[in-house]
């Protein structure tokens, strides 16, 4: 009938070894670490990531303007999908009227399930190229979340492999000293049993 001495590695008594200090110590750490320091580092790493998505987000309103332009080109007959099923954005002519320039047309990637004479709101560069439209809120906080999640994820894994590696060593160390206390003390105990009490 095996008996667990709760702390023990953290009393002193002759059974104890610097290696179960070390190991004692290594799990109080890593148990403060994966409590604290991962979570602490997935909100560190989504406070930047949320603040740098914001920042890329005006930054692209700011160099990219929006228009409600008229469909003028023909869109192909059955659009590409996706592996999910969902349809795709194509390319399209379309052609718009600015109030200082005159009137506008340029290739745009337009919703899937447009036709030819609909008004569609396309977005584009400062040399009327389509690009897509600037990140919106729902996606900063996606993206924020992905990143502050794989950030703790990772943090946690870290501190994990951390931990594996360091009681692998303190288990081996554990063996030596083992070791030699036995070689220390094997001649004394063997002499006892070969010579009776």
């Amino acid at each position: 009938m095996r008996t667990r001495v709760r702390g023990w590695r953290w009393r002193r008594n002759t059974l104890r070894r610097r290696s179960d200090v070390v190991e004692a110590w290594t799990v109080l750490a890593v148990a403060v670490l994966l409590l604290v320091g991962a979570p602490l580092a997935g909100a560190v790493a989504g406070w930047w990531a949320h603040d740098h998505a914001r920042a890329v987000a005006a930054s692209d309103r700011a160099a990219r303007h929006q228009v409600r332009a008229e469909v003028v080109g023909t869109p192909p007959d059955r659009p590409a999908t996706t592996p999910g099923g969902r349809d795709h954005a194509y390319p399209v002519r379309v052609r718009w009227t600015d109030g200082a320039a005159g009137t506008h047309t340029a290739q745009a990637r337009v919703p899937a399930g447009t036709r030819r004479g609909d008004t569609v709101d396309v977005w584009f560069d400062s040399h009327d190229r389509s690009v897509p439209p600037p990140p919106g809120e729902s996606q900063i906080w996606q993206h924020t979340v992905t990143i502050g999640t794989c950030a703790a994820g990772g943090a946690a894994a870290l501190v994990l492999l951390v931990n594996v590696v360091v009681r692998r060593v303190a288990t081996g160390h554990r063996l030596t000293e083992w070791e030699r206390e036995w070689a220390r003390t094997e001649p004394q105990w063997t002499r006892r049993q070969a010579g009776g009490p």
